[in-house]
């Protein structure tokens, strides 16, 4: 059975300005304890619902496929707090520069995978997507957690993103908490339903554009005419 938390999670009291109070304090320890012992996690992020697990869990990881329905050799991106944990389980070749001109915010980057990463995440391939979302919660929810979170929508498999908890409610008997952060975006438009901006950083020197996602043309913009990345046809 799920629980649902919404105390000190109301959009005008925290978002933008990111008051620490007790109810998020108390929030942010309930779902890392949930984590920690396997669960699985909604939660809102900087585009859409999603639904997260600690990516070193291989049970929780398998939670997740079975959970959305989705097909196995479909990826799973990693969630982090901060760019500086990103060296740690991928490995870099671009700039720290276009790093943090990138993230937080609503992109996932997709890159080569470390020795650090749990080996049954994503067993098929040598790279990984990450994301660091620029909405506090979740970024303060991977610190505590203290290593990566596994995070994907918060849908069935080939149906739409949601951006409310009501939308997923399908899914509420499967999870083990569900962060009620309230609408996300214009729930009537299509546009706030995308998700995130994908792009391969994987090869030097280029990039390839996986999904055009919420932060297509400012992504293209900054790997283009900042960084002078060559676009490769996906």
């Amino acid at each position: 059975m799920s629980r649902r938390l919404s105390k000190g999670f109301e959009m005008g009291s925290w978002f933008g300005s990111v008051v620490v109070g007790s109810g998020w304090r108390e929030t942010v320890s309930a779902a890392a304890g949930v984590l920690q012992a396997g669960g699985l996690v909604a939660l809102p992020t900087d585009t859409v619902y999603g639904v997260a697990c600690l990516a070193q869990d291989s049970g929780a990881v398998r939670s997740i496929y079975s959970l959305k329905g989705r097909n196995g050799g479909k990826p799973l991106a990693i969630c982090l707090g901060d760019v500086d944990r990103l060296y740690r389980y991928c490995q870099v070749n671009v700039p720290d520069e276009l790093l943090r001109d990138l993230l937080p915010g609503p992109v996932t980057l997709v890159l080569k995978r470390s020795e650090e990463l749990n080996k049954d995440l994503n067993p098929f391939t040598s790279l990984v997507g990450v994301r660091i979302p620029n909405h506090p919660f979740v970024r303060e929810l991977a610190r505590a957690c203290s290593g990566p979170l596994a995070l994907t929508s918060a849908n069935i498999s080939c149906q739409a993103s949601t951006l409310t908890v009501s939308e997923f409610q399908d899914l509420w008997p499967q999870l083990s908490l569900i962060i009620d952060g309230g609408p996300i975006g214009d729930v009537q438009s299509p546009e706030c339903r995308l998700g995130s901006t994908v792009v391969d950083l994987s090869v030097s020197g280029k990039f390839t554009i996986i999904r055009p996602g919420c932060a297509l043309t400012s992504t293209v913009e900054i790997l283009r005419q900042k960084y002078g990345l060559t676009p490769e046809p996906s």
